[in-house]
């Protein structure tokens, strides 16, 4: 057994590389790995192993709004390891799923009453795939089959988000096992007509009709789903135009595919609202959520969908499993009661006001960014931003390693997406907290780009 407490050099383990990290430059960080090793995060603030205390601006992956080391979540943990610490979730249940179900579903939008429990955003998303093509084929409607995701989605890492998703780092490698009949909507974003806006662009709704394109193209009687994230998040905070969610609505109302939104990233207050579906005014048919709903601390998802889905399903003998998919995590109750916990906490401390009032102080100080010759376009919306800087002429990925790196010796813990830096701080930072962390950034930039 390794001693961790004295006699495991973990930087010189790092450089080694039997740890194979994800979506990480591996051999960027074993050459470097002190900076980059976490030994503790409290409040909205890492520490690293040489001791510099990092401020997280992405709330870990966009899953810790409430900050790191929350003192009644940690004790959730401890009470529910001592009490119910596994439960089986086929043919068996538990009170704390059953009542976070309950709970997700008053939050969600008005006649989506159902939630299927998963362990992350990617099983999230293969399983709210699965239930379209499942309602459908139940509906005597199996030729509906084909999926449309939209350019620089991101929908996960299992084969069926992958192959709806548009960000092409992620699929090519595995082109061979993507899921057949799926095609792609263009993206609303273009920086000719739509940079430096504050909010929702007023321009690129009409890109929503580009769904009329491929309902012309494959026929709209083969067409199972849409699926988009109301934000796309991991490209970059790419928001939508204003009427661009609406339309996409109507088009899919209008031809009988269901609407899904990913809302693994937006769900859970970082729009100021439970979900982006309220904050935007749109209802879909699904939708996916997983990371803030317990704060990050235990991995978990899930999947909402309306009452007429899963009426659907519940036809056949009553002894049938009526959908045959499902994880041994599902509704975990370590997961299920923290998350209980992470819902007091937001209702108790009115988190969605605090991301509202928030929202304002985000947007004025990263678009106070302008001036810097080295940035392109500055995005926002909720509490998320995004600041897309110029390449390195001839050295593609330098300016983010750069900027990156630069960030640890500033105090930032920065989330670098090629050379866009995207920011989702905790709901529980305080606005002189939010002005650092910008006024950080900019000597981040003025080093690393003038």
């Amino acid at each position: 057994m390794v001693d961790m407490s004295s006699n495991f050099d973990s930087v010189n383990e790092a450089r080694k590389g039997t740890y194979w990290q994800p979506f990480t430059s591996n051999r960027l960080l074993r050459a470097n790995p002190e900076p980059r090793m976490l030994t503790k995060a409290e409040g909205i603030y890492y520490t690293s192993i040489n001791g510099t205390r990092l401020l997280d601006t992405l709330s870990g992956l966009w899953c810790t709004p409430l900050g790191h080391a929350h003192p009644r979540i940690a004790e959730a943990v401890k009470t529910q390891v001592e009490t119910l610490d596994f439960a089986p979730s086929f043919q068996m249940t538990h009170s704390g799923a059953i009542s976070l179900a309950e709970r997700i579903a008053e939050m969600a939008p008005e006649g989506m009453n159902h939630v299927f429990f998963a362990n992350s955003g990617s099983e999230s998303v293969d399983t709210a795939l699965k239930v379209a093509l499942g309602f459908h084929r139940i509906k005597g409607e199996g030729n509906r089959f084909r999926m449309i995701g939209r350019e620089r989605g991101y929908h996960g890492v299992g084969f069926g988000g992958m192959s709806v998703g548009g960000i092409v780092s992620n699929r090519k490698m595995f082109a061979p096992c993507m899921m057949p009949g799926v095609d792609h909507l263009r993206h609303p974003y273009e920086p000719e007509y739509a940079a430096f806006s504050h909010g929702q662009p007023t321009w690129g709704a009409e890109r929503a009709e580009d769904l009329q394109r491929l309902i012309a193209l494959h026929d709209a009687s083969t067409i199972a789903a849409v699926i988009v994230e109301p934000v796309q998040g991991s490209t970059g905070v790419l928001v939508p135009p204003v009427g661009y969610l609406e339309r996409l609505r109507e088009i899919c109302t209008q031809n009988g595919i269901l609407l899904i939104f990913d809302e693994v990233i937006t769900g859970f207050g970082r729009m100021g609202a439970p979900f982006a579906a309220q904050r935007f005014g749109v209802k879909p048919d699904i939708i996916t959520f997983a990371k803030a709903v317990t704060n990050g601390v235990v991995p978990m998802g899930g999947v909402i969908v309306t009452d007429e889905i899963y009426n659907t399903f519940m036809t056949g003998p009553e002894s049938a499993i009526e959908f045959c998919h499902g994880y041994t995590y599902s509704g975990h109750p370590l997961a299920a009661a923290v998350g209980h916990v992470v819902l007091d906490i937001m209702e108790s401390e009115d988190i969605f006001a605090r991301v509202r009032e928030l929202e304002p102080v985000l947007e004025e100080e990263v678009h106070s960014l302008k001036d810097l010759s080295c940035v392109s376009d500055i995005r926002n919306i909720g509490l998320t931003a995004a600041v897309d800087l110029k390449p390195m002429e001839g050295k593609a990925g330098a300016r983010w390693s750069a900027v990156f790196e630069e960030g640890l010796r500033q105090g930032l813990l920065l989330r670098c997406t090629g050379d866009t830096v995207s920011f989702g701080p905790p709901f529980v930072a305080s606005e002189q907290e939010l002005r650092g962390m910008i006024g950080s950034f900019r000597k981040v930039l003025e080093t690393v780009c003038e």
